[in-house]
């Protein structure tokens, strides 16, 4: 999209935000409702459960065609086709009676939803000089921290007063609005473009990528023992290595992996595989903490979320303000403390810790959070030149997904094998003062103990991921755009 640096294109941005926060609060909305799908559709959890797995799933094949679809097509092509997929496949959602029918709702709403967002990133980074992005990719961070975690909160209260359809009624006007918005708004033209996207790259890259989010998504489930999880892992990176190896070979790759020749992005995509190892072990253990163990409705547990949201929300801004004047530095290790100080707090969990203590921990913790994210990808888009920003954005965006995944598989994983150790310890002791047969109170007492030692060694686990992000964090030095890695080197200046 040729944009002036000038004068950027404030309307456009605002319709693509629209997009993305509808797009993105969905990815969330169904996580709370899936015990209600599962009792009116009589399916079992694992079958409902492919919902979200599907959806990721779809998100992470998709993605890594974006970076191709971004130089052939224009941006009111590419969001006309996105906004559309999602638009529709929120009606067939809202109306949706039988699981197969949902399902395929789910995935056509992934597709336009994969599309959207590396397509604002890339408008964000082409319409903004370097000095200035700070601030837009602040914005940007607002709608992609604070969708997700309001998400929970609202379709808590949704599902706890009306039918779970009512989640896809909520988004579809929105949607629509977006629609006939940027049918109007979106005016930008394309040079009709000559490239062509390999099949046989298409092919790789969607078994790769799937592979690698199937098999982690399953392994907390499945086991690590089981041939369904190895083996799609195993399929995953042989199929990723022969990707990564045909795009170095073609002349205009589909995804162009020499973008890694550029420190300070190899750096943050590093440091951004850590700390979204760091969020999803909030998202995904504190659930199971409030309400499997605690007993706290998901209502309550989608509030315990909200003020850490809108923490998210007022910081990104900020931060973003804050990146431009003082760079990534010092907002990545200060974040970065704070994130591992309050996540070292969460790995000491008690049946007694309060509600509040909870909360207050849960939001600081959001701060830290909010004061890496946006910042520390921002400074590594910003070394690239400008033509690699979309394989920049389609990078990140696909990285975010994996590592989302491999983050789940590994911290379920700890806190699964390290409950049942627990639990046998714990059993062990207590059968040794009982004379008659253990009461089901207490099975359920000591099986409680154990998960949350369980759980705590896996907020331990994530303490340690973010201090070794932390140290990474002293190397980034302040991004302006290098050289093209084709451009012949003539002499030295």
């Amino acid at each position: 999209m040729e944009t002036s640096i000038n004068r950027p294109p404030y309307g456009i941005l605002a319709v693509l935000m629209a997009g993305a926060f509808v797009a993105i609060l969905n990815s969330t909305f169904l996580t709370i409702a899936l015990p209600s799908i599962m009792v009116d559709l009589e399916v079992t959890p694992t079958t409902v459960q492919w919902l979200t797995t599907g959806y990721m799933l779809v998100n992470g094949i998709v993605i890594p065609t974006t970076a191709f679809f971004i130089q052939k097509y224009s941006v009111r092509q590419l969001f006309l086709t996105a906004i559309s997929l999602f638009t529709i496949g929120t009606i067939i959602g809202g109306v949706a009676h039988i699981f197969p029918i949902l399902l395929v709702a789910r995935m056509i709403q992934a597709i336009g939803s994969a599309i959207m967002m590396p397509l604002l990133m890339n408008v964000l980074l082409t319409s903004f000089p370097v000095e200035k992005r700070g601030r837009a990719m602040g914005i940007f961070g607002l709608v992609m921290t604070f969708a997700p975690a309001i998400g929970p909160t609202l379709s808590g209260w949704i599902v706890e007063h009306f039918d779970w359809r009512m989640l896809f009624h909520i988004v579809t006007p929105i949607a629509l609005t977006v629609l006939v918005l940027s049918f109007f708004l979106l005016k930008d033209k394309k040079e009709k473009s000559t490239i062509a996207i390999d099949a046989l790259s298409v092919l790789l890259s969607s078994i790769g990528f799937g592979g690698l989010l199937y098999g982690f998504s399953i392994a907390g489930e499945q086991g690590w023992g089981s041939l369904q999880v190895y083996g799609t892992i195993l399929l995953g990176v042989i199929c990723l290595v022969l990707f990564i190896l045909r795009q170095l070979k073609l002349e205009i790759p589909m995804l162009e992996f020499r973008i890694f020749k550029y420190p300070l992005f190899t750096l943050s995509a590093v440091i951004s595989i850590a700390l979204n190892i760091a969020l999803f072990s909030g998202m995904i253990l504190m659930p199971i903490y409030v309400q499997t163990i605690r007993g706290f409705s998901p209502l309550d547990s989608g509030i315990l979320l909200l003020p850490g949201a809108i923490i998210m929300a007022i910081m990104s801004p900020v931060t973003g303000r804050l990146f431009d004047k003082y760079g990534a530095r010092s907002l990545g290790i200060i974040g970065f403390a704070l994130t591992a100080f309050t996540t070292y707090l969460f790995s000491n969990l008690t049946m007694d810790t309060s509600y509040t203590e909870l909360l207050i921990i849960y939001a600081i913790r959001s701060l830290g959070i909010s004061m890496v994210m946006m910042p520390i990808m921002t400074n590594g888009l910003n070394q690239l030149p400008a033509k690699y920003n979309p394989h920049g954005t389609a990078l990140n965006n696909t990285l975010s997904q994996v590592s989302g995944a491999i983050g789940s598989a590994l911290l379920i994983t700890v806190m699964s094998t390290r409950t049942a150790t627990y639990a046998k310890e714990m059993a062990a002791t207590e059968m040794g003062k009982l004379t008659e047969q253990p009461s089901t109170a207490l099975l359920t007492e000591l099986q409680n103990k154990a998960m949350i030692e369980g759980i705590n060694d896996a907020f331990l686990v994530s303490v340690g991921i973010i201090c070794i992000a932390l140290i990474l964090t002293f190397f980034a030095k302040r991004a302006t755009p290098a050289e093209d890695f084709n451009k012949p080197q003539t002499k030295a200046s």
